[in-house]
């Protein structure tokens, strides 16, 4: 079990160099969790990719519905206190120190391509590829 941030979850759905290491990471830890937050991040992601004309409106749709079937049961609240304690001893924001925070309490990596908050929590969070890398 991995926590993932928005950007792994948007390099699983829509094309990118990254696409391929998503994939992998999905089928050697096939159970991504996240804050609830996640759902509002990717949708953010997709409504520039749908006013850029870069997806239509129906593959905007379906990649919302299948992104909310991999993490459906799999969305966790987190608590404010942890999360505000973690961003008064970072740069990082509140949205980033939420997905740092769940992975802190569940005692599990954040999988992020953000190097600011791989630089701020380095014992927690890692890159796809640093992850991948690491010997099972």
């Amino acid at each position: 079990m991995i926590v993932v941030d928005t950007n792994t979850l948007a390099y699983l759905y829509l094309s990118s160099d990254k696409s391929a290491q998503a994939e992998r990471l999905l089928t050697l830890e096939p159970k991504w969790i996240a804050p609830r937050l996640w759902k509002s991040e990717f949708r953010n992601v997709l409504a520039l990719y749908l006013r850029k004309a870069i997806l239509s409106i129906e593959d905007v749709l379906l990649i919302l519905r299948q992104a909310e079937s991999l993490m459906l049961g799999n969305e966790h609240d987190v608590s404010s206190v942890p999360v505000m304690q973690l961003v008064q001893s970072s740069a990082c924001s509140a949205y980033d120190c939420e997905f740092v925070a769940l992975a802190k309490m569940l005692g599990i990596p954040l999988i992020t391509a953000d190097k600011k908050v791989i630089g701020a929590f380095p014992g927690i969070a890692c890159t796809i590829d640093d992850f991948l890398s690491k010997p099972r």
